[in-house]
Formats: structure tokens, C-alpha cells, sequence
């Protein structure tokens, strides 16, 4: 089974995470709306099992809660993986979403590099959970998308390049990245052949 589990708690974070590469259901309980809808579109476009529970100091802001949140799931892919024997190692996508058009590559190549070109018009996302709107606050700071990445590939990993061809539209935009890193994570996962993808013997 390729699976990771990642229990993380800190003073600003309390996240309970599972990760299966082979399938399954999905569900994300992290206080932040617009973060569960986009780790519920990786999970479905990926192919994955995920299940996430986050409880973060959102009266502050989200950003802990994303930064941490792609750390433990970058943990957890790490950990699925395992010494990576078989995978195809590399993809890549150029994924459509209305108007918007990005490019995402993968290298699952044992070092943890970002190249995130994504021009976002505006600042925010406003955040449509009931919780958030009970509390009249809610706007997802567009910033924080580049911080979950980097927590992602850090923990992973992996070599991951994200280039925003067109765009206008934040939420599209946003929401193309993660469908794109989600095909391409899931094409570079699956099983391919029975060696380690890599002349030096180890990834």
C-alpha cells in the first residue's frame, strides 16, 4: 500500500493527515473553505485518498494553516512513496480552466525545488465557509498558494515547476494550479516498471 499518515502539532497548528497515491475517498476539514476546495480538487484530479483535519489559529489569518497543511502533506507523499521503485518519476500537463492555462512539470527526484511563475491579479479570495462568514471575516490571501507549494516540495521532495500561461480570473487561476499539480503529481506516481528511475541507483 502506498500510503502516509502525518500526525503534526504546534502552537499555531493541530493537523491530522492520511494520503493514499492508489485511491480512495476524500475530505478536508481545515477552517478554511477555499483551501478545502482546493486539496478536495487535488484529491479528485490526482486520483488520491486524502483525508485532512486541520485546526489552526485562523483568527489570525491561514496562512499557518496552508504553510502547515502542505507541509504535512508533503510528508505524507514522501512517506507513500517509499524508495519510489517503479514510478515514472517525471510528467508534466498543460491543464486548461476557462480562461486560464497553466503549465506544471514534475521531477520526483529526491531534491525539493519550486519554480513558481504565477502572475495572480488580485490579493485576495474570499473564503465562503459558514464559519468564516459567521465571523465576518474570510479573504484567502492569493500569496499563500506559492507558500503551500514551497511547503509541499520541501517535504516531498520533488522538483515541481507551475507557469501561469494565461489568466484572469484568481479563483480559475488558483484552482488551474492545483488541478495541473494534481494530474501531473499522479501521471509521475503511477507505476511504470519495477527498477528505481534513476542511473545513480536511488532517488
Amino acid at each position: 500500500m502506498r500510503r502516509g499518515e502525518i500526525c503534526r502539532k504546534t502552537r499555531e497548528t493541530d493537523i491530522k493527515l492520511s494520503l493514499d497515491l492508489d485511491g480512495g475517498d476524500y475530505k478536508a476539514d481545515t477552517g478554511c473553505g477555499f483551501l478545502n476546495h482546493m486539496l478536495e480538487l487535488f484529491a479528485c484530479h490526482g486520483g488520491f485518498a486524502l483525508d485532512v483535519e486541520c485546526r489552526g489559529d485562523v483568527e489570525v489569518d491561514f496562512h499557518h494553516t496552508v504553510e502547515d497543511v502542505g507541509i504535512a502533506l508533503g510528508q505524507a507523499f514522501c512517506a507513500a512513496l517509499g524508495d519510489k521503485r517503479g514510478i515514472a518519476r517525471y510528467s508534466h500537463i498543460i491543464l486548461p480552466m476557462d480562461e486560464a492555462l497553466v503549465l506544471c512539470a514534475v521531477d520526483i527526484s529526491g531534491r525539493g525545488t519550486l519554480n513558481y511563475d504565477v502572475e495572480i491579479p488580485s490579493a485576495k479570495v474570499t473564503d465562503d465557509s459558514d464559519e468564516i462568514k459567521q465571523r465576518s471575516v474570510g479573504l484567502f490571501d492569493t500569496e499563500l498558494v506559492e507558500e503551500f507549494f514551497t511547503a509541499f516540495v520541501r517535504e516531498a521532495k520533488i522538483t515541481l515547476h507551475i507557469v501561469k500561461m494565461y489568466g484572469k480570473n484568481t479563483h480559475h487561476i488558483i484552482e488551474c494550479c492545483f488541478k495541473a499539480f494534481a494530474r501531473a503529481l499522479s501521471a509521475a506516481v503511477r507505476i511504470v516498471g519495477t527498477g528505481i528511475p534513476s542511473s545513480k541507483g536511488v532517488l
